[in-house]
């Protein structure tokens, strides 16, 4: 954070003052048990001021000239780069600045996002193409001043493609003092190696051995005008790797005409060497350098123009972020297919917008990521506040404000808890998935787009209206479990007896092909050399039809169909499936997937049908089962369970309730599990082969109607702003913004309610509490003592009858959101809003003010307090046995 009138205090990036400050922040940390991740950059993605033109992120321009048969360029081959110029803080005239930026004052204050210099651009290659199929290299014969020393041959037109490097311009993102800079060429090694060379020479008689890991704020080059989609040397790469001349083919690449096969394939091959580079040159340098250092690299890699499975999987953290369960399967899928423990996340940066999110909001976000397979959790982001500044403190740009000034925060504590209870379980034994699900990259290698290369960042990013997209939802939808696998790991898939087993240990039943069009001569033979060796695999729609890329494609395609060539495919016994017997094993080819799946054995989690969610975990015993009822309605049901057990043990991570759970054998002779969960609320299940021993879970029954908890209560405001109300007395429960008067509509805080009520009439061994509606989280005691902390979205909690009394005093201290006060300053003007830049970008529209920047000015009041009804429900345990049941 880059604070307003604090210039005084800021210390560079890397500067000796700063590495004072880390090596203090690692003793500190040392001191107190806790890890140490560094980012390296001070923002995102990897650059500073002593990246140098030559290896900040370029791009690739181009020009044609047409030249007749005897005749001579007269124009010069020149291109000038255009200026550019974008600003997060105060906008600037370019012509005051000097190239490169890094030279310039006042770094924070215009806080620059790219910027491009007015200069001609250097020249890569000069190709001239005749009408008749000829390709000349004309480089060599352009001179200094742009002019072509050349007479185009008789007999032929000739169009002449000029390739151009330029510089992208991309900004350090959010740069610290001292980290402002251009972002270097990731597909260039030496760029790579001279970066991290600046961080050796900090590191120089400094111990950072406790730094755990260094991690990478996701790629993000390209979230500006244009994209880094060239490097110096990528027509020596290429022709190293894909076999041929890309300059041959300069019209191809670039043509605009989507559906010419030529274009296809160049491209494809194009994008598929960017891919490569990436990972060797960028991810694959940084993780070696890191070992250097005795750490390891925590990684986001979406949004790269890349297979990021394979980033993911050069990784020893891969991280994710987001909201969409099959984007976050991309980085989980390469932790559990490459035999890594642990996949992390940026979780619940924009839930909602500003000041708006709720305890059980996060807790959603924080579930979602749980069930696509993370496992090593991290907020966005706790910004530095000091205790002296005004409420509410220095924030963060992201929505959801992880601080002690959000009123959420004497609750936080439980959420914290509830995922370290889930990730315990989630961390232990190796992934339980039944099916690898390969993703077609080339498929979307070969289709073309607005610009040169394409991004991947999940399905809608890269595989957006293709199958494997529905066929993921689906599978999800189903019950199966999946992970996602590229070709590189593919290759490394072998067979033990009929089980396939990756290069990281982890076991599979099956892989699917999504229905996809274009697979490598090395990848199909792979994949069916395994069928040849036991393997039962899935082919949805239809077979491959054709290999990818230009280089040798004749040959390419005659070994692609001589691979095809012994599957002879016969009807299965299942209506719409086909299979072909192959070596010990057989591939299946139909349109449904579920059904393919069945014929091939592999047994769905029927759970998904009552509306639950879940991720599975084997271990030495048998499995962990994560389990999320994020449906509108409660459950209270039998579900069926795909594994062997003698027992079954059930505890739930928010009340820490535990038990072996009620349990019946199946006709299929697998468990069926009685499972009640709440709207939001979630468990966990332990199958065993062995015989666990242990309390019975309590599950509860209704004995008797809900009974309202009527009375009087007492209102008292005790902690929060912008001042306390008056205590309320009401016999009618509301939202507190409806008392009298503005206090209360502008108050965020914490308010204590309280009232008194006989025990209630009823039998039963408790009493369940059900608050009702609460905004937003409540912690709730009784005769004194505390029952515990409700997030929602479902706030109720069982109350044993031993602790009724005959006069009870229930006080529930409910806190509300940030914003009501946060209306009130933006209606009043108030400045709060006082970092360098991002104050405070706005995720909708309608939130924004004329400045283009976050206000809640226009907002009403939103409800606050315990709305209720309250109520007490009789309840009676329903343990039946721990065990078979009839």
């Amino acid at each position: 954070m880059r604070i307003r009138l604090r210039e005084s205090q800021f210390i560079s990036f890397l500067a000796p003052r700063w590495m004072d400050m880390l090596q203090h922040t690692l003793t500190e940390a040392g001191r107190l048990g806790l890890g140490v991740d560094m980012a390296q950059a001070s923002g995102w993605p990897f650059g500073g001021p002593w990246v140098t033109p030559e290896d900040a992120c370029k791009y690739v321009a181009h020009q044609t000239y047409t030249v007749p048969g005897g005749g001579q360029l007269t124009e010069a081959v020149r291109f000038v780069q255009k200026p550019l110029l974008k600003t997060v803080g105060q906008p600037i005239d370019i012509k005051q600045l000097a190239d490169p930026i890094a030279k310039n004052a006042n770094l924070q204050l215009h806080a620059f996002d790219q910027v491009r210099f007015e200069k001609p651009l250097p020249l890569q290659a000069l190709m001239a193409y005749s009408d008749k199929g000829q390709a000349l290299d004309l480089t060599s014969k352009v001179v200094a001043d742009g002019k072509l020393s050349w007479t185009a041959p008789a007999g032929s037109v000739w169009m002449l493609y000029a390739v151009f490097e330029g510089w992208h311009g991309k900004q350090v993102e959010r740069a610290g003092p001292g980290g402002e800079g251009d972002v270097i060429d990731h597909f260039s090694k030496k760029a790579t190696q001279n970066y991290l060379a600046r961080f050796d020479e900090a590191f120089k008689g400094r111990n950072v051995q406790a730094i755990r890991a260094f991690f990478n704020d996701s790629y993000e080059v390209d979230d500006a005008q244009g994209e880094a989609n060239w490097t110096p040397l990528i027509f020596s790469e290429f022709q190293k790797r894909r076999g041929y001349d890309l300059r041959q083919h300069l019209p191809a690449l670039f043509s605009k005409e989507a559906e010419n096969q030529q274009h296809q394939r160049v491209l494809s091959d194009y994008r598929e060497t960017v891919s490569e580079l990436l990972l060797e040159n960028y991810t694959q340098t940084w993780h070696d350098w890191a070992k250097t250092q005795g750490a390891l690299i925590r990684n986001q890699a979406h949004g790269s123009p890349a297979n990021i499975l394979d980033l993911y999987a050069a990784t020893d953290i891969p991280e994710t972020e987001g909201e969409d369960l099959l984007r976050l399967k991309f980085a989980s899928s390469a932790a559990h297919v490459t035999g890594k423990p642990l996949t992390s996340s940026e979780s619940a940066t924009w839930e909602n917008a500003h000041f708006l999110s709720k305890l059980s909001d996060v807790k959603k976000a924080m579930d979602l990521m749980l069930l696509g397979g993370v496992n090593h959790t991290f907020y966005h982001g706790t910004n530095y506040s000091p205790q002296a500044a005004a409420w509410p403190g220095w924030l963060f740009y992201a929505a959801v404000h992880f601080n002690p000034n959000n009123t959420f925060w004497n609750d936080f504590g439980q959420l914290n808890r509830y995922v370290a209870h889930c990730q315990s379980f989630l961390q232990a034994g190796q992934p339980a998935h039944d099916v690898l699900v390969y993703l077609p990259i080339y498929d979307s290698y070969a289709r073309p787009g607005k610009v040169l290369l394409q991004h991947y960042d999940g399905i809608k990013h890269g595989f957006k209206d293709m199958p494997v997209g529905p066929i993921g939802e689906e599978l999800l939808k189903q019950g199966y479990g999946f992970d996602f696998i590229s070709d590189k790991q593919l290759k490394q898939v072998k067979t033990t007896g009929r089980t396939l087993q990756t290069g990281g240990g982890t076991r599979y039943q099956t892989i699917l092909l999504p229905d996809a069009r274009l697979v490598p001569l090395a990848t199909l033979e792979h994949y069916l050399q395994l069928a040849r060796n036991g393997a039962t695999l899935v082919v949805q729609n239809q077979l491959p039809t054709d290999v990818p890329g230009l280089g040798q494609l004749d040959k390419r395609r005659a070994a692609f169909k001589k691979l095809l060539a012994p599957l002879k495919f016969k009807p299965s016994g299942s209506a719409g499936v086909e299979k072909a017997a192959l070596g010990k094993g057989a591939v299946l080819v139909g349109k449904d997937v579920n059904r393919l799946l069945a014929t091939a054995g592999v047994q769905r989690e029927a759970l998904t049908d009552s509306g639950l969610q879940f991720v599975r975990r084997r271990h030495d015993n048998g499995h962990y089962y994560f389990v999320a009822n994020w449906s509108d309605k409660a459950v209270d049901t039998w579900v069926p369970l795909q594994t062997a057990a003698k027992s079954v043990a059930l505890y739930n991570p928010m009340t820490e309730q535990l038990g072996l759970a009620n349990w019946r054998t199946s006709a299929k002779g697998t468990p069926e599990v009685r499972l009640q969960l709440a709207p939001g609320e979630s468990c966990i299940l332990e199958a065993n082969s062995g015989t666990l021993s242990g309390p019975v879970y309590a599950y509860q029954q209704a004995t008797g109607p809900a009974q309202p908890v009527q009375g009087t209560w007492n209102v008292r405001f005790v902690s929060g702003g912008p001042e306390l109300p008056a205590p309320v007395q009401t016999s009618e429960l509301k939202s507190w913004t409806e008392f009298k008067g503005e206090a209360t509509r502008k108050f965020a805080g914490t308010a204590a309610y309280t009232i008194n009520f006989a025990m209630p009439a009823g039998d039963g061994e408790g009493w369940l509490l059900n608050l009702g509606r609460v905004a937003e989280s409540a912690r709730v005691q009784l005769n004194g003592q505390d029952l515990g902390t409700l997030i929602g979205p479902t706030y109720q909690i069982f109350i044993p009858k031993g602790q009724l009394q005959a006069s009870n005093t229930l006080t529930v201290n409910v806190s509300n959101g940030m914003a009501n006060r946060i209306i009130d300053m933006d209606r009043n003007h108030v400045s709060y809003k006082n970092a360098y830049n991002i104050n405070m970008s706005s995720k909708l529209k309608e939130n924004r003010g004329a400045d283009g920047l976050f206000t809640a000015e226009k907002w009403t009041p939103k409800e606050s307090g315990l709305i209720g009804p309250v109520t007490l429900t009789p309840m009676a345990a329903s343990t039946g046995a721990a065990g078979k049941m009839q």
